[in-house]
């Protein structure tokens, strides 16, 4: 198996499903890391915990759409090309 720009590629796209199916209530609660964990106020710089927190919510609300693209282009190379 060598190491392409495809299984790269690849790699990434199941680092972003992994996050996209990340849910608040059952995974991310009982780690701590629900959504009133990461509460500041407007003087306060956001910590690491609460920008990982905004990556996560915005990936599951922008990347909805087009991960099902991709994903299914992706097994349809995977089906052509193997």
């Amino acid at each position: 198996m060598a190491f392409t720009l495809y299984s790269l590629l690849q790699a990434a796209l199941l680092c972003v499903n992994a996050i996209a199916v990340l849910h608040e209530e059952r995974f991310l609660k009982n780690i701590g890391w629900g959504t009133d964990q990461g509460i500041g106020g407007f003087e306060e710089e956001p910590g690491i915990k609460s920008q990982l927190m905004n990556l996560i919510r915005s990936v599951r609300t922008v990347m909805r759409v087009p991960l099902i693209i991709v994903n299914s282009i992706a097994i349809i190379l995977l089906l052509l090309f193997g």
